[in-house]
């Protein structure tokens, strides 16, 4: 069985995975990310970039790059509620450098933070490689055992850090369960072909008649979500797709002429809205960052922000470490990884509590009763609210920073 030898292995290329695997890259730590699929390219996966994120990007001298993607910038989040729409959050009111949203498709983010990371000879990605389970020795976490599509191999590394999403592998072959926060949500997602006479909505939540879909505009079509009870998915499936088509038109009326193109139940994609955290994100050689560790709804986009904030903390913290350990073949102290958790276990708690007061108070009560939650009314009449909600969903509660260096020699030849 082939065996490669790195410092840090990552399990999964999503943002968290491709973001570590870069900021490690840079400053010289050798770096193997493990993507079981052969590309990035999947729908419904998280895609808002928000300006705290975008600032990282700046920090990392590849905004500019970021921006000649394909992408659209959305300064507000909207609900509309009998027929008037509400902003609960306007972030062309922060005073920060990005004050929108980006919209851009995740498999281009991350084929930017790859190709970057690329750059840097200590960087491998290796694609179509899933990890079956970690390798331990002398009781600490030594590699991972992985399917490649050359057969099976061993990565062995002084650290592995699972960012393999909230079905991690890693964490179900070390027997580590996170606990769930509130109660589950469906969320349906599909698509909807948008005319350049549709309105400007952006980002905006519809919410009516004991129903709740979302629009947010993709430029050439509309990403739709339809949210629902746990279990809501087979309801739909029972009612049939006439009786989602009629309430789709009901509530978002200016799509009422292309409901059709819901053709199928094959259009609909199903993703449990699932809320959980791990009590402990490390054991000896082994550490848990974004949805590996804390799994969060689609409420406000907060998914792929707090993966990029944990990748960004996770390197600030460890490279030093890291870097010494691979320069003089000393033991890497594996009590600096609680470093990590202590960083991050606030501002996931509070991103989660926000995720969970919103399910509560605004689509649990749109599913209940009238289907008329008093909660987006506060943010009308309260201008503070929304200054608050901008700023929290902008930013989140504690925005990182890129604090590690760059060496400055790539691909051989100095810069």
């Amino acid at each position: 069985m082939e065996t490669l030898t790195t410092t840090v292995c990552v399990v999964g290329g999503g943002p968290a995975g491709a973001m570590l695997g870069l900021l490690l890259a840079r400053s010289g730590v050798d770096v193997v990310v493990l993507e079981k699929h052969a590309d990035f390219h999947r729908d419904f996966r998280g895609d808002t970039v928000h300006p705290a994120t975008l600032q990282i990007l700046d920090e990392l001298g590849l905004v500019r790059r970021f921006h000649e993607l394909p992408h659209q910038k959305v300064s507000t989040i909207g609900v509309v509620q009998d027929g008037k729409r509400i902003n609960i959050a306007d972030f062309s009111k922060l005073r920060v450098r990005y004050p929108y949203m980006a919209f851009v498709p995740q498999w281009d983010f991350l084929d930017l933070i790859t190709a970057e990371a690329a750059r840097h000879p200590g960087f491998r990605l290796l694609m179509r490689s899933q990890a079956l389970g970690v390798v331990r020795e002398n009781g600490r976490v030594a590699g991972v055992r992985v399917s490649g599509p050359d057969g099976e191999l061993t990565v062995r590394s002084t650290l592995v850090v699972a960012a393999d999403g909230r079905h991690s592998a890693i964490r179900e072959d070390v027997g580590v369960t996170p606990r769930l926060i509130g109660r589950s949500l469906d969320v349906i997602f599909f698509k909807i072909s948008r005319r350049d006479t549709d309105p400007d909505e952006g980002i905006c939540v519809r919410i009516g008649n004991g129903k709740v879909f979302g629009a947010t505009d993709r430029r050439t079509y509309w990403q739709m979500s339809y949210e629902t009870t746990k279990g809501g998915f087979e309801d739909v499936r029972r009612k049939g797709l006439d009786a989602f088509r009629a309430d789709l038109a009901a509530l978002v009326p200016f799509l009422a002429d292309r409901v059709h193109e819901v053709s199928s139940m094959d259009d609909l994609s199903l993703l449990e809205a699932r809320i959980d955290r791990l009590e402990k994100w490390h054991q000896p050689g082994l550490l848990f960052i974004g949805d590996a560790a804390h799994a969060m709804s689609p409420v406000a986009g907060f998914g792929v922000n707090l993966a990029v904030q944990d990748a960004v903390a996770t390197a600030n913290a460890l490279t030093a470490a890291l870097l010494r350990a691979q320069r003089t073949g000393e033991p890497f102290d594996d009590s600096r990884l609680a470093a990590v958790r202590k960083r991050r276990r606030l501002t996931t708690a509070l991103s989660q509590g926000l995720q969970r007061a919103t399910q509560r108070f605004g689509i649990d009560d749109a599913l209940n009763g009238s289907g008329q939650p008093p909660a987006p009314k506060l943010f009308e009449k309260f201008a503070p609210a929304q200054r608050l909600m901008s700023r929290v969903i902008g930013l989140g509660f504690r925005p990182e920073h890129v604090r590690t260096p760059e060496i400055r020699q790539r691909e051989g030849v100095q810069s």
